[in-house]
């Protein structure tokens, strides 16, 4: 036996020694260094050195496993030390892995702690099944009556969201002490039964238990996740804090400060807020949060009060955390103030926290709601741990900005990441397709989200249809929308509105009524969708009387676009002056929207002289708006007013007033192509030019035997114009050369088609026999045949 080293003189022993040293040890290099020196100068370590030791890995993250299995005895603290460790890390199998190696050693018996350290595995990662063996083998060993066993079942059942057998375990316990009552009243909280929960605070109080700040602020937090049926209990329990002494304790500060701005009462917030002696910075926190909680409530005067609690927070010396930057930012977002925000991403930048995913996402918001998105790019860049969250976040800020292309190749990315995008990301993507009408790729991502099992959710089924529709296939929206199996509001006005933006009035209007036969209530975007298939199907009489109905029997407030679809109801129907007199009498008679809609009517029934006098009021009201110029200027050319069409050409030139480009895209099987008039980027644009010559020259020859009353010195006129090489045509010829003879052109245009292309569309339909559907920025046409579904109603 080779001879005891001896301890340092310093030390009564060589454990003593190396006891000292491990307890100092705050890196696993100086641990494992400790680690080695056992090894070679100590040949016989007690099992309390080979304990700490564990301790120190276990802390530390060293290799806890291989030290257990290489110690010559261990005992009950020494598997407890690693089951605790394992179960902290988040790995539930190695911890119960552990506790069924120290019921099966023959050397080792498993005491209350060993159960309390596998209980808090189950705890931690939901592990039900496995909390209940462990609960099965504490009774067999006699153990589960201890109160500290106890407390750890009821926490394990309360954590595994089972309430019934956590109540079982809790009246079954011998010995109650505050753990359990706190454990219990957490567990209901958590679980939102707030009446159970109310009812075991009452009986805590009646069996005289002692209140402390966490049985308290467990009950705020369910008070404020609660609706208004709480308000009064919140005060209750505001009074037992005050009467237990516990008002000056911060933790309850914060949580009753939460509480009553969740409930709306900002002035008790701010008046507790005030009474707090010496507030921490949680407390700040939640008085800030407090202030940006009601959307609608806040403005500048908030804004300003949060603000001044930031510089309080900065001024006291207290580091702001991620609470209190994400909620300041959301402040500056609420109040749409860019540049406070920006000020605010300065500190945090000084803060170091451009990293942390809460306040990325709250700058995301921030920068996309104000239209910088470049700058929201660069935050999301900066995050490094991306979640489906953030990346949702980024995909609506897109659409929301219209970004629609930008949108799905982040869905993409997200795709290549190996994330798994939920329901409402899809819902969002489709809804990007549906404004670039690309069904292709909206059939794709239908196919992602029914291999992904959410085809049957009701989201994605109304995304589906709204795609669909704004594709040009509205029998394919029809349908999808008949293969759901719950059809909520949002499924029936999308149907709806299907069929009003493709011209089909009265199958609108059916759909309309099987909706209210299903006791479905319809909403404003349900009438919207009424009102505009009967404009668009001339439907004077039954539109006014569905206007009369959403005011009357569903007391709904007509919006804007409400009013400007009676507007335009009207005036498609030669009802001017109503259609003047309904605007005057409004009271949104100062938005240039409802005056533009009367305009394209006194184009379409050639009233220049009341054209002239709204072109007049919307410039007045929208200087700077194209529109308006180009509807005046076509008025005048259309009843032979060269002059004065001239003339608004030079006040558009001398205001500096540029007309939106036509932009017109169609989809083919190599992806989306775009053009605008006169366009000679494409990279068949010899092929295109070409296969339009041959499309005007049928056209030629068809309008000269044409006996439906089309001129043929019209066409001809325009064969020799620009008109010949707008978008719209040059798309539809790059499909005639593309698509096969049996599918329909689908062709997208984001401005009102004009009567030049309108009347050429339905000549290609005839002498091409094929079908063409064209959406413009106000409707779908449907040729076939020479004709138009909107039976040149547009």
């Amino acid at each position: 036996m080779p001879p005891r080293a001896p301890a340092p003189a310093a030390f009564p022993s060589l454990d003593g020694y190396y006891l000292h040293h491990l307890r100092s040890c705050s890196t696993l290099r100086h641990t494992a260094a400790v680690h080695a020196h056992i090894a070679r100068a100590h040949p016989f370590p007690s099992l309390f050195l080979r304990n700490t030791l564990l301790t120190s890995y276990c802390r530390l993250g060293g290799p806890a496993r291989r030290l257990l299995d290489e110690m010559p005895r261990a005992n009950a603290v020494s598997f407890n030390l690693l089951i605790d460790a394992y179960s902290r890390s988040g790995q539930a199998d190695a911890s119960l892995s552990t506790f069924a190696r120290a019921r099966r050693s023959a050397s080792v018996r498993a005491d209350r702690f060993t159960y309390v350290a596998a209980l808090a595995a189950c705890s931690r990662a939901g592990r039900l099944r496995e909390g209940k063996a462990v609960h099965a083998l504490a009774i067999l060993e006699g153990l589960a009556g201890s109160v500290f066993v106890s407390n750890s079942l009821v926490s394990m059942y309360a954590r595994c969201g089972d309430m019934g057998q956590t109540r079982r375990v809790f009246d079954a316990a011998e010995e109650r002490d505050d753990v359990s009552w706190n454990a219990l009243v957490s567990g209901y909280v958590r679980a939102g039964a707030q009446d159970d929960m109310l009812s075991v605070f009452a009986l805590m109080r009646r069996c005289g238990m002692g209140l402390n700040s966490f049985a308290l602020g467990s009950v705020m937090k369910c008070c404020a996740g609660s609706d208004d049926s709480l308000r009064d209990i919140a005060a209750v329990v505001h009074g037992c804090v005050v009467k237990a002494g516990l008002d000056s304790d911060v933790f309850l500060a914060s949580a009753m400060v939460d509480m009553y701005a969740k409930k709306g009462a900002l002035s008790e917030a701010v008046a507790l807020f005030k009474s707090v002696l010496d507030p921490n910075v949680v407390v700040f926190n939640a008085m800030i949060a407090g202030l940006c909680r009601d959307e609608a409530a806040v403005g500048m005067d908030v804004l300003r009060e949060a603000l001044s609690l930031y510089s309080e927070v900065q001024s006291r010396g207290m580091e702001p955390t991620e609470f209190t930057f994400s909620s300041i930012i959301r402040a500056c977002n609420l109040a749409g103030d860019i540049e406070f925000g920006k000020q605010i991403h300065g500190q945090v930048l000084k803060h170091c926290f451009q990293g942390n995913d809460f306040i990325g996402s709250a700058l995301i918001d921030l920068y996309f709601n104000s239209g910088y998105m470049e700058d929201g790019f660069s935050c999301f860049r900066s995050v490094p741990k991306q979640d489906v969250v953030m990346w949702a976040a980024m995909i609506s800020g897109c659409v929301q900005n219209e970004l629609f292309e930008r949108a799905l190749t982040l869905f993409h990315e997200l795709l290549a990441a190996g994330l798994k995008p939920d329901p409402f990301t899809i819902s969002i993507v489709m809804n990007a397709c549906a404004s670039l009408a690309v069904a292709r790729t909206g059939e794709q991502i239908q196919c992602f989200a029914t291999k992904s099992g959410f085809g049957r959710f009701t989201a994605i089924g109304n995304s589906c249809i709204h795609m669909y529709a704004r594709s040009g296939d509205v029998d394919a929206a029809v349908r999808r929308f008949q293969e759901m199996e719950l059809h909520d509001v949002v499924s029936w006005s999308a149907v709806i509105s299907s069929h009003a933006q493709h011209g089909c009035a009265r199958e609108a209007l059916r759909f309309f009524s099987e909706m209210v036969d299903a006791k479905v209530v319809p909403n404003e975007i349900t009438f919207l969708g009424v009102l505009t298939a009967c404009s668009h199907g001339g439907l004077v009489d039954e539109g006014l009387r569905y206007y009369e109905i959403m005011k009357n029997e569903y007391a709904l407030s007509p919006t804007i676009k409400h009013r400007t679809c009676v507007v335009d109801l009207l005036g498609r129907a030669g009802r001017l002056a109503d259609a003047e007199a309904f605007i005057r009498d409004s009271i949104f008679h100062d938005e240039p929207v409802i005056w533009r809609s009367l305009l394209a009517s006194c184009r379409i029934h050639r009233d220049m002289e009341r054209g002239q006098l709204v072109a007049d009021r919307i410039m007045e009201l929208q200087p700077s708006s194209s529109a308006s110029y180009v509807n005046l200027y076509n008025i005048y050319l259309d009843a032979g007013e060269l002059s004065l069409a001239s003339k608004i050409r030079d006040v558009m030139k001398e205001r500096g007033v540029k007309k939106e480009p036509g932009l017109s895209w169609i989809e083919l099987r190599s992806g989306v192509h775009s053009f605008v008039a006169g366009d000679k980027c494409h990279p068949e644009s010899n092929t295109i030019y070409a296969k339009l010559a041959d499309m005007l020259s049928k056209i030629d020859k068809l309008t000269a035997t044409d006996t439906s009353g089309t001129k043929s010195d019209d066409i001809t006129r325009n064969e020799q114009s620009w008109m010949n090489w707008h978008s719209e045509k040059l798309a539809v010829a790059l499909g005639l050369i593309h698509l096969p003879q049996s599918a329909p052109i689908r062709v997208m245009k984001n401005l009102r088609v004009c009567r030049d292309c309108h009347l050429a569309m339905k000549l290609i339909s005839k002498s091409e026999n094929r079908e063409i559907i064209l959406r413009d920025a106000i409707r779908f046409h449907h040729f076939r045949d020479g004709s138009c579904s909107c039976a040149d109603y547009w």
